[in-house]
């Protein structure tokens, strides 16, 4: 009856350290996904920082592009408000036509000698593109967190702990398929 007991006493412990093992190991998929998420967020609020200059600085010498000018401060917005909002799906929409504006913009400033001779605009237009680059590379990792997440969530027996204590899934970040082109120049000038 004792051996019973604590063979019954042993099994309810490694079913409890089990249990502990797998929440645990979700909650950390979980805030792996929010802190990829916030890595991307920090770039996205550099490089907004840095678009507001750089239409500045075009402002000066391209007194006849406004339109495009708008449109990169519009895209910028919309780019703004789905961050704040943690809007994944709304934000890879807005990255992708903020992407193309900016193309266009730096495109167009191959029109105004003076404006590519303007310091400020070479280094804008630089660190413009690391970020870009860097909000690419963290993507990806964003992507593997969620995709990680999604995963574990919904394969058993993690979908068990994942539904009893309301674990989501998280959304990927995605761009068209247009959007991961390079943008055509001479579609621009033309």
């Amino acid at each position: 009856m004792i051996i019973m007991l604590l063979l019954f006493v042993a099994l309810l412990v490694v079913a409890a350290v089990y249990f502990v093992r797998l929440f645990n190991g979700l909650v950390a998929l979980r805030e792996n996904v929010r802190k990829a998420w916030a890595n991307i967020d920090v770039l996205l609020t550099q490089r907004h920082d840095e678009l507001s200059k750089l239409v500045e600085t075009c402002k000066r010498y391209m007194t006849y592009e406004q339109e495009t000018l708008e449109r990169v401060m519009h895209g910028r917005a919309a780019v703004f408000r789905a961050q704040g909002a943690g809007d994944v799906t709304a934000l890879g929409a807005a990255e992708d036509q903020l992407r193309q504006d900016v193309g266009r913009l730096f495109a167009l400033a191959e029109k105004y000698p003076a404006l590519k001779a303007d310091e400020s605009f070479g280094h804008l237009q630089t660190r413009i593109t690391e970020l870009e680059e860097s909000i690419a590379d963290r993507r990806e990792f964003y992507n593997d967190a969620v995709n990680l997440n999604n995963i574990r969530i919904q394969t058993f027996p993690d979908l068990l702990v994942a539904r009893m204590f309301e674990f989501r899934p998280a959304g990927l970040l995605e761009f068209s398929e247009e959007q991961k082109r390079d943008v055509d120049v001479g579609k621009l000038f033309g």
